[in-house]
């Protein structure tokens, strides 16, 4: 039987939460004067009741949380995530269409960065810096956040990390759930500060250089800019960006262990060597492309190669260029890095380098055991053999994503838009990229597509966001079976 009482406990502590990050954009409303800081207040106040309400009333003592139970409190914490963080939005007026103010929220949450804004520097600052937020406590999960500095619950916080962090493993730091947590959360607080400081440093005001770090270490990609990074045209701060979205790309594991001084474990990471290797040598093939075919200088032509090739592989988003414009091989080769995505234990989406590595690995030791078919041919990463049922979980996870991006691009294409624009548009939302191809490139914006296809959409960010598992096994009757 599935316990109800723990799961209304948690999302209240997670609206409790929420409320006091909507009240920490308010110094930014009176700095600014901007004038929304009473539609931050009602939405401050609105979660604050409502998350009071389910701690009240819900049991102090229970048993702990099951597999049912943490998966229940991760998709139902999205949604009330997504319901609640949207209502600044609608009272500012910035966004009063309830499809749009959904899709703005679930792309910052989600850390996609699509946007239906079409002009942000005409939005105010509080919401801008609210919008921007968004993204922040999206970016490593905000239940995983709950995880580390809500011990007290009471819980077995195992169920919810493992449901909710990014990345198709969550390899723990250390043995304790929440230490683990905690140090995830350090890590990520703390390289949010070294790049604040260093884009202020750069020439950025510190308004920009606090949006662009949470939107850089969540990959989100949201910008205060109309013209995105490219209205900051400095060589530090563009190299700065490509360095800190790798970083944040990269497997949080794997930044605790170089911060330890551990780089040779580091770089005999193979997940985090191909993840090396494979930037930096579509970012060069790109450039080449750039140099040879559309008369760009040597360095221009490397940094803005390497900035939307780290940008779209770590699915942050960010613009410098518009790739659309550097011909349809260049556009392939885009369309493609749409769904791979960053490392595993990232805020990176995407099918991830780790399930790309071992499904080709896979592929090609195939062939050996078709020339040997008595031989065992174990799979192995880092020096460890794959047991099988990993590698079945992920080529079924390969299945459900072309699946889920078959059906949503024929679903957008029902809806009258053109091939190349549903398929970009499903796929950028699906792998929480941002920038597409067809109607929905990189200098383009969503909000021009039907409430239908938006909501659609939405729905799409989640899934992706949530690693498509987490949602549709909710959807299959022994879920719900006792037994």
């Amino acid at each position: 039987m599935i316990n109800t009482g723990i799961i209304f406990r948690v999302l209240g502590f997670l609206l409790l939460l929420i409320s006091l990050l909507m009240f920490s954009s308010l110094p930014v409303c009176f700095i600014f004067n901007s004038g929304d800081h009473l539609a931050i207040i009602y939405s401050g106040l609105i979660c604050a009741v409502t998350g009071g309400l389910f701690v009240i009333f819900s049991p102090r003592k229970n048993p702990g949380i099951r597999k049912r139970e943490g998966y229940l409190i991760v998709v139902s914490g999205w949604v009330a995530m997504s319901l609640s963080c949207m209502l600044p939005y609608l009272f500012s007026r910035e966004i009063p269409n309830v499809a749009d103010a959904i899709f703005e929220t679930v792309s910052g949450l989600t850390t996609t960065g699509a946007s239906v804004l079409t002009d942000i520097e005409a939005v105010s600052y509080g919401i801008l810096y609210w919008r921007s937020m968004t993204h922040w406590i999206g970016g490593m999960g905000i239940i995983v956040l709950t995880v580390a500095i809500f011990p007290l619950l009471g819980i077995g916080g195992i169920e919810l990390f493992v449901a909710e962090a990014p990345g198709p493993t969550s390899e723990k730091l250390h043995p304790r759930i929440q230490e683990t947590a905690k140090r995830l959360w350090l890590i990520y607080v703390g390289f949010t500060a070294i790049l604040i400081g260093l884009l202020k440093i750069f020439g950025m005001s510190w308004f920009d250089a606090f949006n662009h770090a949470y939107a850089t270490m969540a990959t989100g990609g949201f910008s205060t800019r109309n013209a995105s990074i490219d209205a900051f045209p400095s060589l530090p701060i563009q190299y700065t960006l490509i360095l800190f979205m790798f970083l944040a790309g990269s497997n949080f594991s794997m930044l605790y262990l170089a911060l330890k001084g551990k780089l040779a474990k580091v770089w005999g990471n193979e997940e985090f060597k191909a993840y090396l290797i494979f930037t930096l040598f579509v970012s060069v093939l790109i450039a080449a492309h750039l140099y040879r075919n559309h008369g760009y200088a040597p360095e221009p032509a490397f940094r803005d190669s390497l900035f939307m090739v780290v940008s779209v592989m770590t699915t942050t988003g960010f613009v410098i260029a518009d790739y659309t414009d550097w011909g349809n091989a260049a556009i392939m080769v885009f369309f493609i890095l749409l769904f791979i995505g960053g490392c595993a234990g990232s805020t990176a989406g995407g099918i991830k380098i780790i399930r790309n590595l071992v499904f080709f690995k896979n592929s090609y030791l195939e062939f050996k055991r078709i020339i040997h078919p008595r031989a065992i041919v174990p799979l192995k990463i880092n020096g460890e053999v794959v047991p099988p049922r990993i590698m079945t979980h992920i080529i079924i996870f390969l299945l459900l994503y072309l699946m889920v991006f078959l059906g949503g691009s024929i679903v957008l294409a029902a809806l009258g838009y053109d091939f190349m624009t549903a398929m970009g548009a499903v796929v950028t939302c699906l792998s929480n990229v941002g920038p597409g191809i067809g109607k929905v490139g990189p200098v383009d914006n969503f909000g021009w597509m039907s409430n239908a296809a938006k909501v659609v959409l939405s729905g799409l960010m989640l899934l992706g966001r949530l690693e498509i598992f987490t949602i549709l096994v909710l959807f299959t009757p022994f879920f719900w079976k006792s037994h």
